[in-house]
């Protein structure tokens, strides 16, 4: 057998069996990009991610844009200044800076591009794939997936209602 060959065939085998499953799966983006969990940071009962659990109540997408109805139930989690949701379903991390300004950031992780392991503390989102964090003042913003490990997540325009129940997203 020709060496290129043998290595070809052999190397692939001979690294999995050694470093296992775990190291594939270490640097791999995330399957769960899709999956939709209950919570914010502040409810140590729900997923410690913050992802949304009902992605499709008080959430109209049409286009690149995204509505929120924040009186729906889906948003009960975000009260306080600092609260936020993962909104899996649309993409979108949604932070609540004071009662009435929000702030919508594109929830893929630049480093990895996962989409739904994200805390928030120090005005900062950080990945727990990776343990990298992010900024969320749009100065230095780096592209989804990019490889980056630092800088600041891309910031959508988002206008809010007068009577502070809708929240209209524009994702582009």
């Amino acid at each position: 057998m020709e060496r290129r060959k043998f290595l070809e065939n052999t190397c692939p085998t001979v690294t999995f069996a050694f470093f296992g499953l775990s190291f594939i799966q270490a640097c791999s983006k995330s399957d769960d990009d899709e999956s939709s969990y209950a919570s914010n940071s502040n409810n140590p009962s729900g997923d410690p991610y913050g992802n949304d659990s009902q992605s499709s109540n008080g959430i109209t997408e049409s286009g690149n844009t995204v509505t929120l109805d924040l009186t729906n139930s889906t948003f009960n989690s975000i009260t306080n200044p600092g609260d936020y949701i993962n909104l899996t379903s649309v993409g979108i991390l949604l932070l609540k800076i004071s009662n009435t300004n929000y702030r919508a950031f594109d929830n893929c992780c630049p480093h990895s591009g996962t989409k739904n392991a994200w805390s928030y503390t120090n005005e900062k989102f950080k990945c727990a794939t990776h343990g990298n964090s992010f900024g969320i003042d749009g100065n230095n913003t780096v592209n989804c997936g990019s490889a980056s490990t630092s800088g600041d997540l891309k910031i959508y325009s988002s206008s809010l209602s007068l009577n502070s129940e809708t929240l209209t997203i524009t994702t582009s």
